[in-house]
């Protein structure tokens, strides 16, 4: 009875000893993982605070942007007036230019058609003229 006392003795010593090899190795995976992990977000952490004062930078700047926007609508508004004027003004210029072409051309057409009808009576006289002379 004492041999198989000492038999299951060194068993349990066997798997005992199995069982803490198995513990040590999952223990040393968990530690690995775990340093990857870290090392990971690390990283992360890293590249999320970079990007976090990337895009606070981006946000002042928007709002440096955003606070001269109310001057620039001004700026364009107050250009768009005088573009709103200057095209009144060009286009009464241009209307005034039609005007005096169209009066240059009827006028001139009138006298086309005056010094015709001239010519005709002056050339008709002179034949009476000279009829009678003759």
């Amino acid at each position: 009875m004492g041999t198989i006392l000492i038999i299951l003795v060194i068993a349990s010593a066997l798997v005992a000893f199995v069982t803490a090899i198995f513990a040590l190795r999952a223990g040393l995976k968990l530690r690995r993982t775990r340093a990857a992990l870290r090392s990971h977000l690390y990283s992360e952490i890293a590249q999320l605070s970079y990007r976090t004062a990337e895009l606070e930078k981006n946000l002042a700047a928007l709002h440096a942007r955003a606070e001269a926007l109310p001057i620039r609508i001004f700026e364009l508004q107050q250009n768009l007036a005088t573009l709103q004027v200057l095209t009144n003004t060009l286009g009464n210029s241009l209307h005034q230019a039609q005007r005096v072409f169209s009066f240059t051309s009827l006028k001139s057409s009138l006298v086309r058609a005056l010094a015709k009808v001239f010519e005709v009576r002056v050339g008709k006289s002179d034949e009476a003229n000279q009829d009678l002379a003759g």
